[in-house]
């Protein structure tokens, strides 16, 4: 039987999308990589190891696009994310900490920031009733709620796979 049918299915706590704007500008007042790392996570509907694991390389600053590569992504396959203004400038600000091919450096040379970091700045923040991956159903509910985008669009946003096979042969 699917899981669901054997377990409850836990989503993770969101933040609606009606508080996300003040609770943006607390991010932005706080210091420090995880910071950041949110502050992008938010404006590119990502996941945690998508940000904190992202290289230079995978960042064009000129075309305002970050490519990331299949190996690094849930489904295996490369996903492009536009980039806002504000998330250019969040990258390129981490050029004045660079350490290693990393945008966002971890504590130990040559690593990424901690996939814990931007929970433990929940915490601080003192926002226990949140996760971080609930950010991506935050914008999921804001896309469907008040955009017109197709529903496919919104997913293909999330970088989510298309369930049913016959549909997915003809999404090419």
């Amino acid at each position: 039987p699917k899981r669901s049918k054997v377990q409850k299915v836990a989503h993770h706590p969101a933040l609606p999308y009606s508080e996300l704007t003040d609770f943006v500008a607390l991010v932005r007042a706080q210091d420090g990589a995880a910071a950041r790392a949110l502050e992008l996570l938010i404006l590119t509907a990502s996941r945690t190891n998508e940000v904190i694991a992202s290289t230079w390389q995978e960042f064009d600053l000129s075309t305002g696009v970050w490519t990331i590569p299949a190996e690094r992504m849930k489904m295996g396959k490369e996903h492009r994310v536009p980039l806002s203004p504000r998330a250019i400038e969040i990258v390129k600000a981490q050029e004045a900490v660079r350490q290693n091919d990393y945008v966002f450096p971890g504590a130990r040379y040559g690593k990424p920031l901690s996939n814990m970091a931007m929970l433990e700045l929940l915490k601080r923040m003192g926002r226990t009733d949140i996760t971080v991956h609930g950010f991506r159903s935050t914008f999921r509910d804001w896309a469907g709620e008040t955009t017109h985008y197709p529903r496919e669009v919104c997913e293909a946003a999330l970088a989510h796979g298309i369930k049913d096979k016959a549909e997915a042969a003809y999404a090419r």
